[in-house]
């Protein structure tokens, strides 16, 4: 099965792996167990890795944006540009990668992203003109998108069911604790270095993962299950997953989650210093201690809920709380409860961060379990969708000025809103593995079963 390192034990559906000659039935036992938790855990570090490479090259290069301004005697505004720059590199990215690691299995087009990612990284750290280095933020995102939707495709390659949606949890608390890491780390490399320093951190990060990836993740899409068609082939399965209804409702729900998130990200400086008057020591607290909450949270849904709880009840449960605690953040930035202090809002704040931690990856699982051929084309749609829906509610949080926290409460609302509807019509979850005993294995006929091509 593999081009390189060794071979991946497969957990779908708790197949026995083939020991080849007979030994002691307890000998090999204990050495298959072993050698399943050491590959589980290699794995889950170089996926995880995979995983928090866009939090990364967003977040440790925030702290450095007012000496990117001071050193390329660019105005603040073109040096947004590069944010911008990378996030729509990531969000289109995976519309290409996705469909080609489906025809020419995961490890080549990973690599090579990797590669170009390395090299557009290490060209930023050089970047003479902020326009040079815009392109090359581009680029970078492009490159870097491989990571995200392969990472993804990778797990559903390997996993199923209650296993999948428990990888993925494990996954939210690598992907939750980036954010929190990396502008500590970008800080960190500032007290030594300019900000060209963060460029050759972040390569060196690239060059190692590719090496990992290189000698330690094998290819896990054999040849068998590869897609043999080009450009038009990968259009039709885009297509046939959007046919899928419940598949659609699940990207939507997830992309308008996330949007939520975007929201916050984009306007809580603003809520919380400007407003409410909080030192940006403070913020920085509030900011971490949410994103623990969502870490926690996703670890008990891991942990505790997925295999126990069906995973439609737990996503709606997420959803609703999102809704709750939006529309607690609207009637207190509007008056409704007198004047209210930062506590109160920071309480609400925390509580609709937390539901992400339950929200995130559980429609990725529901999504992707509906399609067992096309998983780099399903990855890619969901993470297109996410990035771009985020992408475009997060400017709407600035739209009425920096001192109400107005429309940071109605765009997360309205997205919680937009999630829950797409779930309820599209998704029906109550007609879903009414008979499941694990919560994930759809039953013939419902509308949870595994798609067009089940």
């Amino acid at each position: 099965m593999s081009e390189g390192g060794a071979p991946i034990p497969r957990v779908k559906r708790a197949a026995v792996p083939d020991t080849g000659p007979q030994a002691p039935a307890g000998d090999t036992a204990a050495r298959t167990g072993a050698a399943q938790r050491r590959t589980g855990l290699l794995v889950t570090l170089v996926l995880g890795g995979l995983t928090a490479t866009p939090p990364l090259a967003m977040d440790m290069y925030l702290p450095s944006l007012p000496e990117v301004t001071r050193s390329l005697h660019a105005p603040a505004s073109t040096v947004q540009l590069t944010l911008t720059a990378c996030l729509a590199g990531m969000a289109l990215g995976q519309l290409v990668v996705g469909p080609m690691s489906d025809r020419w299995g995961r490890r080549r087009p990973l690599l090579a992203g990797l590669a170009v990612y390395v090299v557009a990284t290490a060209l930023c750290a050089i970047a003479p003109t902020v326009g040079i280095l815009v392109v090359l933020r581009l680029a970078q995102g492009l490159a870097g998108a491989a990571g995200i939707v392969i990472a993804r495709a990778v797990v559903r390659d390997l996993y199923d069911g209650v296993a999948m949606a428990r990888f993925f949890s494990t996954l939210m608390l690598i992907s939750g604790a980036a954010p929190i890491v990396a502008p500590l780390i970008g800080g960190q490399i500032l007290r030594v270095t300019d900000w060209r320093g963060v460029f050759v951190v972040l390569t060196a990060v690239g060059v190692v993962l590719c090496a990992l990836v290189w000698f330690r993740l094998p290819e896990t899409l054999p040849p068998a299950a590869r897609h043999s068609g080009g450009v038009g082939e990968a259009l039709h399965s885009m297509r046939r997953l959007l046919t899928d209804l419940p598949f659609t409702g699940y990207m939507l729900a997830g992309g308008f989650a996330f949007a939520a998130l975007f929201a916050y990200i984009s306007a809580s400086p603003f809520v919380v210093q400007e407003i409410y008057g909080a030192s940006p020591q403070t913020f920085s607290l509030l900011f971490g201690l949410n994103s623990v909450g969502l870490v926690v949270v996703g670890q008990i849904n891991g942990k505790v809920l997925v295999g126990r709880v069906p995973l439609d009840r737990v996503l709606g449960t997420g959803l609703a709380v999102i809704v709750l605690a939006a529309s607690a953040l609207l009637l207190m930035a509007t008056g409704v409860f007198g004047e209210v202090g930062l506590g109160p809002v920071a309480a609400a704040l925390f509580v609709l961060m937390s539901a992400m931690g339950v929200t995130l990856p559980n429609t990725q699982s529901l999504a992707l379990l509906r399609t067992r051929h096309s998983a780099g084309s399903a990855s890619a749609l969901l993470g297109t969708s996410s990035f771009l829906i985020g992408a475009i509610a997060s400017p709407l949080v600035g739209i009425a000025g920096e001192h109400t926290a107005v429309p940071m409460a109605v765009v997360q609302l309205a997205a919680g809103l937009v999630a829950l509807a797409c779930f309820m019509a599209m998704c029906r979850p109550w007609r879903t593995r009414a008979d499941a005993e694990d919560g994930t294995t759809p039953r013939p006929g419902a509308a949870g079963n595994l798609g067009e091509e089940s």
